[in-house]
């Protein structure tokens, strides 16, 4: 089975599309036209995500325990992700490094909020 495409809720979508084109945006995402209140991000074979409002009407707001990982190149483009998501209303859950931090190897990543308090987590991982 594979994922075709994530959806992220927003309360507000020129905050969220700044946010996720810098974000995304740093890890060689790209976006197509917003439309009806939807804007799709894609990245070669990777699946999609996709942004909107909730569809009950309900505010948008970060689920306890769902993240979603974004799979990066490299470290440097891990922390041009994490520094955007500051720069742009992110709050900051776990800065770039090590996973676990004494390993040096393996698995390094960064870890954000967006203004609708979704977690997502940017990372690469090293052969």
């Amino acid at each position: 089975m594979t994922i075709g495409y994530i959806t992220i809720g927003y309360n507000d979508e020129a905050q969220a599309v700044a946010f996720y084109d810098a974000v995304l945006g740093a890890i060689g995402y790209e976006r197509g036209p917003v439309e009806g209140g939807w804007a799709f991000y894609g990245r070669g074979e990777a699946p999609g995500v996709g942004l909107c409002k909730p569809f009950d009407g309900q505010p948008a707001r970060g689920g306890n325990g769902a993240m979603t990982g974004f799979k990066a190149d490299t470290q440097d483009q891990v922390k041009a992700a994490y520094d955007a998501a500051l720069a742009n209303g992110g709050t900051d859950e776990g800065a770039p490094g090590f996973r676990p931090p004494e390993s040096k190897t393996g698995f390094y990543g960064a870890y954000v909020r967006d203004a609708a308090g979704n977690k997502l987590c940017v990372y690469t991982t090293l052969a």
